[in-house]
């Protein structure tokens, strides 16, 4: 017999919603095929078999949330697809012999509180109770652990809400808020912004933002390709703490933060980002969003950043003051393209201009930087930045 268990699934994720079996009680199974799906407050993840046999006992149900580590099912390897399927079998042994499941012998955790927030959400049901501006605290659900449904959503938008709801805090603003307070405790933040000349960009949007593959080079992108380059240089924010020890990494991934249904922050990463083109890192990045829309994300994209960066919230921020990923060591932060007055001298004569900039910030750990040197790095990715030759990057 071969325990399935519930693997871990990031840092400091503890737990899982049973969303899906792929697989019902008597089928065969075949080693690393899809076996259930799970979802966190962070990621949906189909979850292979570790073993080839029969599925023949399932200890978590759809709906229930499990913690990581826990068995989730039991599959036999000595059962092939003629044993179980094929072969007659006598009136007692129409079902697998297994033990009687109760909920002292499951793992299971108990099943998401109806209507409460952080219950799954289907992209249409999402879309309904946005569109009538119902907040899914406000739904009773009735599906499976209670998951809102179509039905549950298509009623709340006929009846209203009708009364004001004192809710949980959902688990990705529980943990988001977690990890950013221990940040705060263990590291001592520091913190510089410079503006930086934004012309560059007005460059990019006269020879075109679309790569030829059909990604977008934003902002944002072009500031962390100029980032990649300048960490080459500044190699100790390219790394992480371990207690009174600096480990300098000799790749650079770059994280990026992302905001998810208005209910927390995901900081999914691009690997290797020190071998990509301006074109490859637009794609990469493209992708990266698609997979965050849809939540396709696996575990493995929420793991290993080495350095983040943090875009501006909206058109209209100056700049933000991160706090860091743990454990690395420093964040970028990325303010808004803005017009400015700028004042240029001709001929001796000062004359006022338009002008485009807007200002880089960092976030750095004081215990491996000082605002000089973190200056210097912000600086630095300005100068790349303005000596870019974008037609020969694209």
């Amino acid at each position: 017999m071969a325990d399935v268990t519930l693997p871990s699934l990031g840092e400091s994720v503890t737990e899982g919603i049973i969303t899906q079996w792929f697989k019902k009680v008597g089928d065969l199974v075949a080693r690393d095929e899809p076996l259930f799906e799970v979802s966190t407050d962070k990621v949906d993840s189909e979850m292979p078999s570790p073993a080839a046999g029969v599925l023949v006992q399932i200890l978590a149900e759809e709906g229930d949330t499990v913690e990581t580590g826990a068995r989730v099912a039991v599959i036999d390897e000595s059962q092939t697809v003629a044993t179980s399927s094929d072969s007659p079998a006598a009136p007692n042994d129409a079902a697998p012999a297994v033990a009687p499941i109760t909920p002292a012998t499951t793992a299971v955790t108990g099943a998401p509180v109806s209507g409460a927030s952080g219950v799954l959400l289907s992209p249409v049901v999402r879309r309904i109770l946005r569109d009538a501006g119902i907040q899914p605290q406000q739904v009773r659900g009735t599906g499976p652990g209670g998951a809102i449904t179509r039905r549950d959503a298509e009623r709340a938008v006929l009846d209203g809400p009708s009364e004001a709801l004192a809710v949980a805090m959902s688990n990705g603003r529980r943990r988001m808020g977690q990890h950013m307070a221990f940040s705060s405790q263990v590291t001592p933040h520091g913190f510089v912004a410079i503006a930086v000349d934004g012309s560059i960009f007005d460059v990019l949007d006269l020879i075109g933002r679309t790569t030829k593959d059909g990604s977008t080079i934003t902002d944002e992108v072009l500031v962390a390709f100029a980032a990649v380059k300048a960490l080459k240089e500044f190699s100790i924010l390219n790394a992480t703490c371990d207690g009174d020890q600096i480990i300098f990494q000799q790749g650079i991934n770059l994280g990026f933060t992302r905001a998810i249904d208005e209910d927390g922050m995901l900081v999914p990463v691009v690997h290797a980002a020190s071998s990509l083109t301006l074109p490859l890192l637009a794609r990469r990045v493209s992708e990266m969003n698609e997979h965050v829309e849809s939540r396709q994300l696996t575990t493995d994209d929420l793991m290993g950043g080495t350095f983040t960066i943090q875009s501006s919230p909206s058109e209209h921020t100056l700049f933000t003051q991160p706090i860091i990923i743990q454990p690395q060591v420093a964040v970028m932060s990325v303010g808004s393209r803005r017009y400015v007055p700028i004042v240029a001298t001709s001929n001796g004569k000062p004359s006022v201009e338009v002008g485009s900039e807007l200002v880089l910030g960092l976030s750095f750990d004081h215990r491996i930087c000082e605002p000089r040197m973190a200056a210097k790095f912000l600086e630095c990715v300005a100068e790349i930045l303005s000596a870019l030759d974008l037609a020969a990057e694209l």
